[in-house]
């Protein structure tokens, strides 16, 4: 019977070991491609809802009449869910997003209206066109973002 000698299992096992580390970086690597790629197409969404929403804004303020417009949105990004939504304090508005199906504080992605307005509603994706509607409360701007179908 032939027989291993000990040195050819070390250095299959060396082998293994080192397919295996470089198979994993590869695969790490891939993720964080697709990652970014992921964010990259929320910021364009956003950038998109953005634009659609201040050319709103100027229309309302315009005809101080009240307008809307329904956006058809990608139901997923990449094969993750996201969502997006209006937020506002006593200085800015703004419009966040994140991927997954949960609103979170704080997120870092976030893109600024123009001007001063009310800005409130989420839209999560998957769930039909997004709804934006903008009207004057007074003599403020307010903008509101909600799924097409409520």
């Amino acid at each position: 019977m032939p027989s291993i000698t000990p040195g050819y299992l070390y250095t299959f096992a060396a082998l293994i070991a080192v397919s295996s580390l470089l198979i994993f970086s590869f695969m790490a690597y891939a993720n964080t491609l697709r990652t970014v790629s992921e964010a990259n197409k929320l910021k364009d969404l956003m950038d998109y809802v953005a634009a659609e929403g201040t050319e709103l804004l100027t229309l309302t303020l315009k005809t101080n009449a009240t307008s809307e417009d329904y956006l058809q949105m990608p139901t997923t990004i990449g094969d993750k869910q996201y969502w997006i939504r209006f937020r506002n304090d006593s200085s800015r508005a703004w419009l966040e997003g994140g991927l997954g199906n949960t609103p979170v504080e704080e997120s870092e992605l976030r893109v600024y209206l123009p001007s001063e307005v009310s800005a409130t509603g989420y839209y999560i994706g998957g769930y039909g066109a997004a709804h934006l509607e903008c009207s004057l409360n007074g003599s403020v701007p307010q903008i509101t973002i909600s799924s097409g179908s409520d």
